[in-house]
């Protein structure tokens, strides 16, 4: 993938662009990540958020924090504090730990190391998303051949698209696979409060991709499902 992502990616001098998710859905900015401190806000201000998205992104900034220190205490240092910028974010742990695993056994150019492993961690998302989206659309396949090919309509909740988990996501990754495939799919998206990322995030990367959706409120939900929606 060469660290080319949809919510983010490195640019000409292997910085990281993330896409503000703050903005969205009614401004597409981004933010250039520079230093380890700047991933550290990005992910403590939610610019960025999902579990996978989150791991991603510690993952580049403990890249970033390699690239601008001199000895291993300090990346050590850095990486506390992009480990502690979202304490509930196990995806976040994992990667800084991972990351800091393959330095300390590392030989060599340490920023190359990192690099290629901030890359390989995503990557691995990637593949990971693409089997989820198989599998889900394998069995929207089965229910839609139960309902004699009608619409297949699909309750999401929060957001689980390319903005949480690249680059298909979770929950919507069958739902892209589907679309993918040629199904008639419609989904009917929760609004999610307090923060909205169904009506702000899922609402978006939906409409971006050309899906026929809907958006609710979150009590709307079990009513629709008890009316066979």
């Amino acid at each position: 993938m060469n660290g080319k992502y949809r919510p983010f990616w490195l640019d000409d001098e292997k910085n990281l662009v993330v896409l503000d998710q703050t903005k969205l859905p009614f401004e597409e900015t981004t933010v250039t990540l520079k230093t380890s401190k700047d991933a550290v806000v990005a992910i403590a201000d939610m610019i960025v958020r999902g579990a996978g998205v989150i791991g991603n992104v510690a993952a580049f900034g403990v890249y970033l924090a390699v690239r601008e220190s001199n000895t291993m205490d300090e990346i050590l240092e850095k990486a506390k504090e992009i480990r502690e910028s979202r304490p509930t974010a196990v995806n976040l742990m994992w990667a800084v730990d991972r990351m800091i695993s393959v330095l300390e056994k590392a030989e060599g150019d340490l920023i190359e190391v990192a690099l290629e492993e901030a890359i390989k961690i995503s990557d691995e998302d990637v593949e990971r998303s693409k089997e989820i989206g198989k599998l889900g659309a394998d069995k929207f396949e089965e229910i839609l051949k139960a309902k004699d090919g009608d619409t297949l309509n699909v309750l999401t909740h929060c957001n689980a698209g390319w903005l949480a988990i690249v680059d298909d996501g979770t929950a919507l990754a069958p739902i892209y696979e589907a679309k993918r495939r040629g199904m008639k799919i419609h989904v009917w998206v929760d609004e999610t409060r307090p923060r909205n990322q169904g009506a702000n995030l899922t609402a978006w990367e939906l409409s971006k991709a050309g899906i026929n959706h809907t958006i609710i409120a979150d009590n709307t939900g079990g009513f629709l499902m008890q009316q066979g929606c």
